[in-house]
């Protein structure tokens, strides 16, 4: 019985020593959230869904904003809408000590919706994000995350690791999600036309959700007491801004007033659409997302020079 313990006690001791070797090549290839669950714990933050995780660069953020360090929190509709799990996750993921932070949360029709259907509490779709059950935020290697919601084999991690070749979709350090596509016109048009139909779906399932609104306010609230909050809409293309202002026409307005309420600024870029370049309709190009986001800075910038 010894013997049989002590070969079955090598092969576990074997077995995590394998596991701890490959969880350390976990990096920005790994999945599209690993990183977002990996130190150090920001100051000033970027929140929102993919269209947000994808526009807003947080270099070009720390360059424009002199002394800050900005990480991007932004993970997708599935997992990161508004409500009261991301708030619990905001507050595990941000720096106790903060007192001047600046937060940017951006925001769609789509990330404070719920689906028509859904009756109660349980059935939101953000319940099996990792946001829900994770408790460390700032550890890497983050075995945590890994052996949580990382469903496929540990030497798939080894395999993908970044030094190999970044993939398609790289999560930076600093969150965020740099996505490489071919943007030539007519694979433009035709993510783009899958977009719009896939968009439409969805919209027909939607609606507004109070509780989504509700858990926004409370997230401005909190933040409002570490620092200056922003509120932002970033743009589609037309095909999607027009989906988005049929689905919600008074969309801008329910912003506003919130923001008025909280007594916070809201950068309104919807009607900007034009100017930039999306890879599938709704996600910014990230040569777009590098302008765009100078843009908020800008914004800031001068609001905080009217400020003084």
């Amino acid at each position: 019985m010894k013997k049989f313990l002590f070969k079955i006690s090598f092969y576990i001791v074997a077995v995590a020593a394998v596991l701890l070797w490959l969880g350390s090549y976990a990096d920005g290839n790994t999945d599209d959230n690993y990183r977002h669950f990996t130190g150090p714990k920001p100051s000033n933050m970027i929140l929102g869904d993919s269209r947000g995780s994808q526009a807003l660069v947080p270099d070009v953020l720390d360059g424009k904003l002199k002394d800050r360090k900005f990480d991007n929190f932004s993970l997708n509709l599935t997992e990161s809408p508004y409500g009261q799990i991301y708030l619990e996750a905001i507050k595990k993921k941000l720096h106790p000590g903060t007192k001047d932070g600046i937060f940017i949360l951006t925001v769609d029709p789509w990330n404070v919706s719920t689906g028509k259907d859904v009756k109660d509490a349980k059935e939101y779709t953000e319940n099996t994000s990792a946001l829900a059950d994770m408790h460390f935020y700032d550890m890497a290697p983050n075995y945590e995350y890994l052996l949580k919601h990382f469903p496929k084999s540990w030497f798939n991690i080894y395999n993908d690791r970044e030094a190999v070749g970044r993939s398609n979709t790289y999560l930076h350090k600093n969150g965020w999600m740099e996505v490489t596509v071919d943007i030539n016109p007519a694979d433009l048009r035709k993510r783009e036309a899958s977009k719009i139909t896939q968009y439409k779906e969805f919209a027909a399932n939607q609606k507004i959700s109070r509780y989504r609104l509700d858990a926004l306010e409370d997230i401005i609230q909190y933040l409002d007491t570490k620092g200056t909050v922003y509120i932002v809409r970033i743009p589609g293309f037309k095909g999607i801004m027009d989906i988005e202002n049929a689905f919600s026409p008074d969309f801008n307005q329910i912003i506003g007033s919130i923001a008025q309420k909280k007594k916070v600024k809201f950068f309104d870029f919807s009607s900007q659409y034009d100017q930039y370049i999306y890879t599938d309709g709704n996600h910014m190009y990230k040569e777009s997302g590098k302008v765009f986001t100078a843009r908020i800075a800008d914004s800031i910038l001068l609001d905080k020079k009217m400020l003084k």
